[in-house]
C-alpha cells in the first residue's frame, strides 16, 4: 500500500517533504480542518495534491487564479494524475461536460474558481462528486480584513453544508493572525488548526534603498547580480519606459502588463521563463502561478501598497534556494504617494455612484437587467468619453467588486461561439445562391455536433486550416452569415470585461455598507503604517515580515542590509573598550564630533559612532547644538 512518502517520490520525484508539509498533509488525512500558512515558494500545492492521491474521490480546490489553474492541471496530467478545471468564461455546454467526466471517471482533482461554486448547475453535480477534500488557495481572500477580499470566497462556507464531514484545507502565503482568525471562522472549522512554516528565507537577502536615481541603481543592480529578474513597477506605461531604459544599458529586457493582447503575454512570459530574455519588467499582474525557481533578483522600481503585496511579489526570488535579492527602492515623493492613496482608494459614496451610472451608461445597461452578463470594457475609451479620473474608477471598481454588485476581469477569454438560426432547407436554399459560403457551412456542421440546436465554442484558427484560408478571410466570411441571419455569432473576446452580478439600478439607489467599508479603510491605513516600518526600521527586514504575519520566532536572518550594517557596527568588549579610552583620552579640550572621529584613525566610523553615542547616553560626554564633543565634569 501507498504512503505519502512513496507517492512523493513516484510523481514528484522528492525523497522528502520541505518544512511543515508532512505535519499539514498528515493533519488533512486525519479530518481536520486546517490552515496552512507557507511562504511563497514554499510548496502549498503538495499539501493537498499528495492527500488526493491518498484517498478515495475527488480534491476541490478553490483558485480565483484561471491561469495557475490551468499550469497546475497540466502539470498533472503530464504526471499521471487525472485532472480538471471549471472556471469564468467556459460555456455551459463545456462545464456540464467537465462535471460529467469528473464525476464518472477516475478524476483525483477538479479545480473550481470561486464564482463557479454557487451556480445551480454545479450544485447540481456536487453530489455526484464525491468530494473528500475541500482545498482553498489564497484563502486570506474570504477576509474582508485582509488586503484582497474577494465576496464570492464568502460562499465557500455554504458549500461545507453541502460536504458534511469533508475537511478544510485552507492556504495562504499571507495573512495577519487577524485574518488567521477570520479565515478560521468564517471557514466554520471545528476547531482552530493554524500550521504555519517558518517566514525564514534564508537565501533570500532583502534590501531598501532611499536614492535619487532609480533607473541608475536598477541599472548596478542588474549589473552586480547576473542571472534572471523580475523588475515590478505600478504602471503599465512604466514597464514600457524602464524595459527599454534598461535595453539602452544593453541589459536584456522586455515588458509585460494585463493591458497586452493574451498571444503577447503569453510569448513574452515564455521567452523570460526560458531565460531568451533577462528582465521581465511588469506590473503585479505578473508573476502569479509562474514556476521559475532560478530568479535572482527581485527589483521594486515604485512601492506596492502593503507587506502583503510585497512579501508575495519579493519572495519569487531564489526559490531553488541559492543566493538572491530582494530590493526595495525608493523616493520620500513615493511614501508622501503612499500615505495620499487611502483618500483615493475609498471615495465617497456619491463618487461611487457617479462611476456606476457612468459604467451602466456607456455599456448601456437596460435599467432592471444586466446580471449574469459579460461586457466588453475599454477603460480608456471610458475615461476619455465621461472625462473621470482613472484612479477614481479603478477604485470605485474594487469597491463594485467588494460589495458584489460587478467583477472586472483584464484577463477573461471567452471562446467564439456560433448557432445556425435557419433551419435546414432555408440553409440549403441560401448555400445554392451563395456558392462561396458553401465551404465554410459545411465545415461549421461537419466539426461541430449540435450547432443548430445550442450555442458551441469554435475555433476560429481550426476551421481556417480545414478550409485552407487565412484567419482574417475567415472572420470577414463569419460576418457575412450572420449579417444574412443564417447564424448567431460572438467572437472571442480577450479584452477587459465586465461581469454584472446584480440587475442594473440607478445610480441614486446604488448602496453599500458603510460600517464594514470604513472599517476597511482603517486597516488599509494599518497595513501601510506596518510597511512604513519595514521600510524606515534598521531591524532585520525578514524578522519584521515574520513578525507581521504571526510568526514570533524568527531570528535576524544576518543577510539583508539591515544585519549586514548591524554586523559591521558590532564591538567586541575589548574593543568597545580601547575605543571609549581613544574617544576621552582626545577630549582634553572640546572637539568638534566630525574632527573627533577623525581623530581614530584605523577605527571604523559605524564602530566609532556607536561607542560616541553609548558615552552620550552615559553622561560621560556632552554634544551641543554646533555638534562640540566635551568631557562631563569630573571624567
Amino acid at each position: 500500500m501507498q504512503n505519502i512518502h512513496s507517492i512523493l517520490k513516484e510523481y514528484w520525484g522528492f525523497t522528502s517533504f520541505r518544512s511543515n508539509q508532512e505535519e499539514i498533509i498528515n493533519s488533512v488525512l486525519a479530518g481536520r480542518d486546517t490552515l496552512a500558512l507557507l511562504p511563497t515558494g514554499g510548496g502549498k500545492s503538495i499539501c493537498f495534491q499528495v492527500p488526493a492521491l491518498m484517498q478515495d474521490g475527488i480534491c476541490l480546490v478553490v483558485s480565483p487564479l484561471i491561469a495557475l489553474m490551468k499550469d497546475q492541471v497540466s502539470n498533472l496530467r503530464k504526471k499521471g494524475i487525472n485532472a480538471f478545471a471549471i472556471y469564468s468564461g467556459m460555456t455551459r455546454k463545456d462545464v456540464i461536460s467537465t462535471l460529467k467526466i469528473a464525476s464518472s471517471a477516475s478524476c483525483k482533482l477538479l479545480y473550481v474558481s470561486p464564482e463557479r461554486l454557487e451556480t445551480k448547475l454545479f450544485l447540481e453535480y456536487l453530489p455526484a462528486l464525491s468530494v473528500s477534500l475541500l482545498a482553498i488557495d489564497e484563502a486570506h481572500c474570504i477576509s474582508q480584513w485582509g488586503y484582497d477580499f474577494r465576496p464570492p470566497y464568502l460562499r465557500i462556507a455554504a458549500l461545507r453544508e453541502q460536504l458534511p464531514g469533508v475537511p478544510v484545507l485552507a492556504l495562504t502565503a499571507s495573512a495577519t493572525p487577524t485574518v488567521q482568525q477570520d479565515i478560521c471562522e468564517r471557514l466554520h472549522f471545528k476547531e482552530p488548526n493554524i500550521l504555519r512554516q517558518s517566514f525564514e528565507r534564508p537565501n533570500l537577502s532583502y534590501s531598501v534603498f532611499k536614492i535619487d536615481s532609480k533607473i541608475n541603481k536598477l541599472v548596478e543592480i542588474l549589473s552586480n547580480v547576473q542571472g534572471s529578474s523580475i523588475v515590478y513597477c505600478r504602471s503599465r506605461k512604466r514597464t514600457k519606459e524602464i524595459a527599454s531604459q534598461l535595453q539602452s544599458y544593453r541589459i536584456d529586457a522586455d515588458y509585460y502588463h494585463a493591458g497586452l493582447l493574451a498571444e503577447e503575454r503569453s510569448n513574452k512570459q515564455e521567452n523570460w521563463v526560458q531565460n531568451k530574455i533577462r528582465a521581465i519588467v511588469c506590473t503585479n499582474a505578473f508573476g502569479m502561478g509562474i514556476d521559475k525557481p532560478d530568479v535572482r533578483a527581485v527589483v521594486h522600481v515604485d512601492m506596492p501598497d502593503c507587506l502583503e503585496n510585497y512579501y508575495q511579489e519579493a519572495g519569487r526570488a531564489g526559490r531553488d534556494g541559492k543566493k538572491a535579492y530582494a530590493v526595495l527602492l525608493h523616493q520620500e515623493k513615493d511614501l508622501e504617494d503612499l500615505t495620499k492613496q487611502a483618500l483615493l482608494r475609498f471615495p465617497v459614496l456619491e463618487e461611487i455612484r457617479t462611476v456606476y451610472q457612468s459604467l451602466v451608461n456607456f455599456l448601456q445597461v437596460p435599467a432592471g437587467s444586466g446580471a449574469g452578463n459579460y461586457y466588453d470594457f475599454d477603460l480608456p475609451d471610458f475615461l476619455k468619453k465621461f472625462k473621470l479620473p482613472a484612479h477614481l474608477v479603478i477604485n470605485s471598481l474594487k469597491v463594485l467588486e467588494q460589495e458584489n454588485w460587478l467583477s472586472f476581469n483584464e484577463q477573461v477569454f471567452l471562446s467564439s461561439r456560433l448557432m445556425f438560426t435557419c433551419n435546414k432547407t432555408n440553409l440549403y436554399e441560401f448555400e445554392k445562391s451563395n456558392p462561396a459560403l458553401e465551404p465554410l457551412i459545411k465545415a461549421l456542421l461537419r466539426t461541430y455536433e449540435g450547432i443548430f440546436d445550442q450555442d458551441v465554442n469554435i475555433h476560429e484558427k481550426t476551421i481556417a486550416y480545414l478550409l485552407r484560408i487565412k484567419p482574417e478571410a475567415l472572420a470577414d466570411q463569419l460576418k457575412q452569415l450572420a449579417a444574412f441571419n443564417v447564424i448567431a455569432y460572438t467572437p472571442q473576446k480577450d479584452t477587459p470585461q465586465l461581469f454584472f452580478i446584480e440587475n442594473r439600478v440607478k445610480g441614486a439607489d446604488l448602496e453599500i455598507d458603510m460600517v464594514q467599508y470604513n472599517k476597511r479603510k482603517q486597516l488599509y491605513i494599518s497595513r501601510l503604517d506596518a510597511f512604513f516600518n519595514y521600510i524606515r526600521s534598521g531591524e532585520c527586514r525578514s524578522k519584521i515580515t515574520g513578525n507581521y504575519f504571526g510568526d514570533l520566532t524568527m531570528k535576524p536572518c544576518g543577510i539583508c542590509d539591515n544585519c549586514l550594517r548591524q554586523k559591521k557596527q558590532d564591538i567586541s568588549a575589548a574593543e568597545f573598550e580601547e575605543i571609549m579610552q581613544r574617544i576621552l583620552s582626545s577630549l582634553s579640550k572640546p572637539v568638534f564630533s566630525r574632527d573627533l572621529v577623525k581623530f581614530l584613525t584605523g577605527i571604523q566610523k559605524e564602530k566609532a559612532w556607536k561607542v560616541i553615542e553609548f558615552l552620550q547616553a552615559e553622561r560621560k560626554i556632552e554634544v551641543n547644538e554646533e555638534g562640540m564633543v566635551k568631557k562631563v565634569y569630573g571624567l
